[in-house]
């Protein structure tokens, strides 16, 4: 109630990245065909208008009769209580889903506090959540699967009914108004409606992935068994133990958050949401390299991809995408100069890890793939998982936290002495020459001036 609008509904579709915070999905990327980390959501919303009723009664009509979904392969969850928390649950959700003609109590599931009440973060507007499931099971038997994370099985649309606000002290206040908050994301629901098990088999994907295997040679999906139910080709199969496949997904998810990100402005940088994107296209890069022998720069050749796939819709895409690529490009190049190194560092502890019961890569190991060689800790963390490894957080997060202290000690250090060197003396400096340290175990240099502060 702080601000008013001249409206009280609204629909949209907004660009949206999850690759951080609170609602982070980078790490599930390509290791299913549900999650990514660039897709467009698709809302609804009421602010202070409609509320439960309305939203679930037209949700049901959207997908069953105006797209035509089977309403028998139809869940819906509800909020189911949190007692600890001091919340009931919300059975007036579950009733009004039940009022469904054709809904069955078997396919009203209570959810936990993780799925079915919803929060954007710490503090401000939540409230419990409904969601709502298509089983892809060909006998419909996936009632059990509901939020279990299995792939025949996928949430596609939730609706967030806001009635508290989170304070600062953690306590939930009844909202004056009650507000409806629904997101859907397209690349889920054009898979259903298209007969898909996932994401990368739809007309949105398919452009990419197939050029990814014009790059690579690398047949996607050839190795993976036809889905039963679902259209028989070779992008709608689905496969988690041939590495290509998860590394074709990885690609075809991060190029297109690399493209669009860039093109509205945002830069890949050491950290805040700069950093971000550097470490998805370094976490590309990497599975390119391992699993698809793709030692050059190869990002960049895709951008223009997803600009001719997209850009009739997204006219923005073709402003500057030479300025795209070639940002992706120069990414590409500084972390390839130190990947094999690093990779080969990686190998070492994975190694030392799995001799030692602990089975972690040291925190030491970890910090230095990241503080020599620019491997993010998650990126890290990734290819200890493929290995059965974790990493040891409390080693590296010390290590980390010293870094940042010297930095911070050098860098007021070097402002307070740069402060009085004549700018006309530094200007005579010849520019560095760097490109020993990517590649060279020694070097020699020459002195060229001794700056004394008298």
């Amino acid at each position: 109630g702080r601000e008013k609008r001249d409206y009280s509904r609204a629909a949209s579709v907004q660009k949206c990245i999850r690759a951080g915070g609170k609602h982070n999905d980078l790490d599930e990327v390509g290791r299913d065909g549900r999650h990514l980390t660039f897709f467009e959501m698709l809302g609804n919303w009421s602010f202070g208008d409609y509320f439960k009723k309305e939203s679930i009664e037209w949700a049901w009509e959207l997908l069953t009769k105006v797209w035509g979904l089977d309403p028998n392969r139809l869940h819906a969850t509800y909020f189911g209580g949190d007692p600890e928390k001091g919340l009931e649950p919300d059975l007036e959700a579950r009733t009004l889903w039940l009022s469904i003609p054709g809904m069955t109590e078997a396919r009203v599931h209570p959810g936990n506090m993780k799925d079915n009440f919803w929060e954007m973060g710490e503090t401000g507007p939540c409230g419990p959540c409904s969601e709502v499931h298509v089983d892809l099971t060909p006998d419909l038997s996936g009632g059990p699967l509901v939020n279990a994370g299995d792939q025949r099985v996928i949430e596609i649309w939730n609706l967030v009914f806001i009635q508290y606000n989170r304070g600062p002290d953690k306590n939930l206040t009844p909202l004056p108004d009650k507000h409806v908050d629904t997101g859907m994301g397209l690349e889920r629901v054009t898979a259903v409606i298209q007969g898909h098990n996932n994401n990368y088999a739809t007309d949105v994907f398919k452009q990419i992935v197939q050029s990814i295997e014009s790059l690579t040679g690398h047949q996607y999906g050839a190795k993976a068994s036809p889905v039963a139910g679902h259209a028989d080709n070779r992008y709608a199969r689905f496969s988690i133990d041939d590495m290509g496949d998860v590394a074709c997904r990885v690609i075809a998810d991060h190029i297109r958050t690399l493209t669009f990100a860039l093109t509205d402005g945002a830069m890949p940088d050491k950290d805040g949401r700069g950093y971000v994107l550097r470490r998805i296209l370094r976490r590309a890069v990497r599975y390119g390299w391992q699993h698809l022998n793709l030692h050059e720069p190869f990002l960049c050749r895709l951008a223009p991809v997803v600009v001719e796939a997209m850009g009739d819709a997204f006219s923005k895409l073709r402003k500057s995408p030479a300025r795209v690529v070639e940002v992706i490009r120069e990414e590409e190049e500084s972390f390839n100069r130190t990947l094999d190194r690093g990779l080969a560092l990686f190998e070492n502890a994975a190694e030392t890890a799995q001799k030692h019961s602990g089975r972690e890569i040291s925190g030491e190991d970890a910090f230095k793939l990241y503080d020599t060689f620019g491997f993010p800790r998650d990126l890290t963390e990734i290819m200890a998982r493929e290995r059965g490894l974790g990493v040891d957080h409390a080693e590296y997060d010390r290590l980390m936290e010293q870094a940042r202290q010297r930095s911070r000690a050098a860098g007021k250090g070097d402002a307070d002495a740069f402060a009085h060197v004549d700018p006309s003396i530094l200007a005579k400096l010849p520019a560095t020459e760097d490109s020993a340290k990517y590649a060279a175990s020694h070097t020699s240099a020459a002195l060229r001036a001794i700056l004394v502060e008298r």
